[in-house]
């Protein structure tokens, strides 16, 4: 099954949208409290079933692991989504341009190229970034962290693409 990304249904109490109308009854849930699914061992609540189950693993122990590699996940659908890197799987496809992805949040990721959306402001000056990546990794411009040490003299970098073109110096190499 491949998704487009289209999401009809709107919910009335803030700017989230969705591809089901089930998706949008689940989540309406977050806007009104309700938690009518109780843990038995605990007495914790949840406004999702699934949460619930997934909860009782906390309790159980459950771990699913793949049958490709040594990888164990305490989610079931966490192994579904690692399992997509074993058969190459890509069922999240841009209605742009069709690319195509493993993961919803690389999706998420290429769509702002698209509409230029850029959610994560640096709170410093007026920069925003399309991924939160890329925020935390300007953010150490600001605060002047530089963590990429160059082994070979006592310079340090904000980042490592700049530590790697420094130590092209070390080596003498001339890319260009």
């Amino acid at each position: 099954m491949i998704h487009t990304g289209e999401k009809p249904y709107k919910c009335s109490q803030c700017d989230k949208a969705f591809s089901h109308n089930t998706h949008l009854t689940r989540h309406q849930k977050t806007h009104t409290g309700e938690k009518p699914y109780r843990c038995s061992q605990c007495d914790k609540t949840f406004s999702q079933n699934t949460h619930l189950m997934s909860h009782m693993r906390t309790h159980t122990g459950e771990k699913f692991p793949c049958n490709q590699c040594d990888s164990i996940f305490s989610h079931k659908c966490s192994l579904v989504s690692h399992l997509r890197i074993h058969t190459g799987e890509k069922v999240y496809q841009c209605n742009q341009c069709n690319k195509t992805f493993l993961h919803n949040s690389q999706y998420v990721s290429h769509i702002r190229i698209h509409t230029g959306e850029k959610p994560y402001q640096c709170s410093d000056c007026d920069k925003s970034f399309t991924m939160n990546s890329h925020l935390l990794r300007h953010m150490r411009t600001h605060i002047g962290e530089r963590t990429f040490q160059c082994s070979h003299c006592d310079l340090s970098f904000s980042q490592n693409i700049h530590l790697i073109s420094h130590q092209r110096i070390h080596a003498e190499e001339r890319p260009y």
